[in-house]
């Protein structure tokens, strides 16, 4: 292929308002190849293939012409520069995180306002002054090093933390000693998908062979291993503990209960749930004993207390329950039931203080209570109104935070008193943002078939429903995530502006279990699509917005379904954004850990009736020539080892081709940053700031400050 695969011009823009049509812009001429391939009989042609290649000379030249198209349009957005200083002031906050008893000591994390990373602070009493523990901002200049986890030895002599550089899924792992601050010599690289697990005077993790150079960020990832370092070894003397080579395609993790007794082996990525195995490391020589093998179900163990062993689990209950066994009855069909199954779904679980915190989902809201060990309910934790919680406590603890959110709501974290049942404001966030002036309603409406969907609506107190409000329709719908009520300053100008942000709770999540999940997994991933477009139906008859003030965004899977929905329904969105998506669904398990993804999908290889599927709804495969499609802007990222860039890639120059009308379909490829995890505020700044201003613009709106 010649290098020389593109010319760019550009015309000078003139930018117009929601209704006037704008200049249609001129793009990069993407080179075309013959690429050919056959399912089941079928060709498939790929024409965009050689966009894969993410470290050759044509690509990031194909790259670098079409962020170029993309920064000359949004730097000519008349407000973006004001909208950016509007995100950064309300950004500018300080946020702290919940405290966490080790050792006797108290660590949170806190941002100024500003920082790219959260500081680890430490201090010796809730009330003493805090001293940084680990600031993540000096392990580089620009920010783009995360730190993802931190976990402390039993003796509380060492802390290992895991990084991340440039948003990518690759860990590293360092060792401080903690009386010192001061960062050991001990280094692990090629870790995946893991953290550190303590045992005696070292640790386990999970990693690959080191991969192939340049392919470091696309290449399959297989034989996912688990090792034992000790400290103060290199990592080439690290014992292997575990693989398994017959399944190459799989994920390995290890656990160890609070006093080193058991050892808790993990397998998953065949199905919906893992397979779990334990190790009594009391006894000489012992081997993993399987308590359950079966993945479609999830077997979580919650902690080990006075020999037993609490497990949060989906295995014969749709919606979750609690169960308790021994370390002498591992086996699951010895496990007792101590907390069933309810109407609501068990969302998560905790032992603080020798009690039962139990998180429950009501139509995609948290709720909070609080059982004893024998399974009987003590209290609610009642909280301020829909919302979301997270607890944070250990099973010896006398006290217990939990943080709260709302769509209003930044993180407030409040102290719980478990004998008098009461909470008291620990420490809450100051944002210039006047959250009384708007007000959350959660709907409910019918799908395409009928079912009944949630979805929450946040917007300005007084707003009248004219069927003219610019409206930002999120989704996810998959993988048995829900998508519970949280705040994001990023979405307060947009709101002071006059827009509704719509919150989709879509199938495919676990906001009402498993079945609720699986009712939008592989042959029946339609009903997601179905649902987040009858969402759009739902809000034009019900006169919030009409179809030229309706934007959809969603990212990775939510990337997917804002792709399909675009080019099921072109003529229904006035914008999209799809963000980081999974875009060729035919080609999507052969990247990374993307074969990962087929327990809810399926993929290509399974069978014709699965390709045909796919190949139904996959974005890449239905755009079609001579549509006028919304205003769309595609981003990924060039570390992005998740959902490798070529998806987004293929996907924009495929629509920048077929695209009939005038509306601009661009794609903002950022550098040095991955999927969304770990990057720094400056960039995410920058991001949002790119995202509301095309996204407002393309709807109309005037921004004011």
């Amino acid at each position: 292929m010649s290098k020389k695969l593109l010319m760019l011009s550009m015309t000078s823009l003139t930018l117009a308002a929601c209704g006037v049509k704008q200049p249609k812009l001129t793009y990069p001429e993407t080179a075309k190849t013959d690429t050919v391939d056959v399912y089941f009989g079928t060709e498939v042609p790929d024409p965009y293939r050689w966009l894969e290649n993410d470290t050759s000379e044509a690509t990031a030249a194909w790259v670098e012409a079409e962020n170029r198209v993309t920064d000359e349009y949004l730097s000519q957005i008349p407000f973006r520069s004001a909208l950016l200083k509007r995100l950064t002031d309300v950004s500018n906050y300080e946020k702290i995180g919940m405290p966490s008893k080790k050792h006797g000591k108290y660590y949170f994390f806190k941002n100024d306002g500003l920082q790219n990373q959260s500081v680890l602070y430490v201090q010796d009493s809730l009330d003493s002054e805090p001293r940084v523990f680990l600031d993540p901002n000096k392990l580089s200049e620009d920010g783009t090093v995360a730190l993802t986890g931190t976990s402390f030895s039993r003796d509380g002599k060492y802390m290992a933390y895991t990084i991340s550089r440039s948003g990518s899924d690759w860990t590293e792992v360092y060792v401080m000693d903690v009386e010192t601050g001061r960062t050991l010599d001990d280094h692990i690289e090629w870790a995946k998908f893991t953290g550190a697990t303590w045992l005696k005077d070292g640790f386990f993790y999970s990693a690959y062979d080191a991969p192939v150079a340049g392919k470091e960020y696309s290449h399959v990832n297989e034989n996912h291993k688990i090792y034992y370092h000790k400290i103060g070894t290199p990592q080439s003397q690290d014992k292997l503990v575990y693989e398994n080579k017959a399944y190459p395609k799989r994920f390995y993790g290890v656990e160890t209960s609070e006093d080193e007794t058991l050892l808790f082996l993990f397998e998953s990525g065949e199905d919906s749930g893992n397979a779990l195995y334990v190790k009594d490391l009391r006894k000489p020589n012992a081997s993993f004993v399987p308590m359950a093998t079966d993945m479609k179900y999830l077997y979580s163990p919650i902690e080990v207390m006075d020999g037993k062993i609490y497990l949060f689990t989906n295995y014969g209950a749709s919606k979750n329950r609690i169960m308790v066994t021994t370390p002498d009855r591992p086996d699951v069909k010895g496990w007792q039931e101590l907390i069933p199954e309810k109407e609501s779904v068990l969302a998560g679980a905790g032992i603080v203080g020798g009690k039962l915190f139990l998180i429950y989902d009501k139509d995609a809201s948290n709720h909070a209570y609080v059982y004893g060990l024998d399974g009987k309910e003590l209290q609610e934790i009642v909280l301020p109104s829909l919302g979301s919680v997270s607890i944070s406590g250990d099973k010896d603890d006398k006290e217990c935070f939990y943080t709260f959110t709302s769509f209003t709501t930044p993180g407030a974290i409040y102290r719980y008193d478990m004998e008098a049942n009461t909470s008291e404001l620990f420490r809450a966030p100051n944002v210039n943002f006047d959250a009384d002036a708007f007000v959350t309603e959660q709907v409910f409406y019918p799908s395409k078939d009928g079912t009944k969907i949630p979805m929450f609506l946040t917007y300005k107190k007084g707003l009248k429903k004219n069927g003219k409000n610019p409206v930002y329709l999120y989704g996810y719908g998959g993988f048995s995530i829900s998508l519970n009520p949280g705040f994001s300053s990023m979405r307060i100008p947009f709101l002071e502006n006059g827009g509704i942000y719509a919150q989709a709770n879509l199938r495919g999540g676990n906001e009402y279990g498993e079945e609720w999940h699986l009712a939008g997994t592989k042959m029946n991933k339609q009903n997601v699509f179905d649902d987040f477009i009858a969402a759009a139906e739902y809000l034009i008859a019900n006169d919030y917005t009409c179809e030229e003030k309706l934007a959809i965004v969603g990212g990775s899977n939510g990337g997917l379904l804002v792709g399909a929905c675009m080019t099921q329904r072109p003529d229904l969105f006035q914008v999209a954004v799809p963000q980081v998506g999974v875009m060729d669904m035919l080609r999507y398990h052969k990247f990374t850990i993307g074969w990962n993804w087929a327990s809810d999908y399926g993929t290509s290889e399974d069978s014709q009736e699965m390709f045909e599927y796919l190949k139904g709804y996959s974005p890449l495969h239905n755009l079609k020539p001579g549509t006028a499609y919304p205003a769309t802007l595609v981003t990924t990222a060039d570390h992005d080892d998740r959902v490798v860039p070529a998806h987004s890639f293929k996907f924009a120059a495929t629509l920048q081709a077929c695209n009939d009308g005038t509306n601009p379909t661009i794609i903002r490829i950022d550098s040095k940053a991955g999927h969304g995890g770990g990057k720094p505020m400056s960039k995410v700044l920058e991001e949002q700031a790119d995202i509301y201003a095309f996204i407002m613009y393309n709807l109309g709106m005037k921004f004011k400050n």
